[in-house]
């Protein structure tokens, strides 16, 4: 499974976005993070097919592509709580 994280860079969410990847990646390593800009094409693209409506979004995408879970707008959810729908 992969974590996707859709925002945009130059809003005032940005810096907890950021705040949080860096605490993710810190704490796990070896999980599977993507961060994209949401104005960005493939950023567009991935709003559109999981029908992201608010920003910033945080996405636990399977294999398959199936969306896991997801969470949406300024409130972000614990690392603990999305890497445990990693391992669900």
């Amino acid at each position: 499974m992969k974590v996707l994280i859709l925002y945009r860079p130059d809003s005032e969410f940005s810096r907890v976005v950021e705040e949080f990847v860096h605490d993710f990646q810190s704490r796990h390593n070896g999980q599977q993070l993507e961060v994209l800009n949401i104005d960005s094409r493939e950023g567009s693209a991935a709003a559109s097919l999981y029908d992201v409506m608010q920003h910033p979004a945080i996405l636990v995408i399977r294999g398959d592509g199936y969306l896991q879970k997801s969470w949406a707008g300024e409130r972000m959810p614990l690392i603990d709580e999305v890497v445990g729908y990693t391992r669900a």
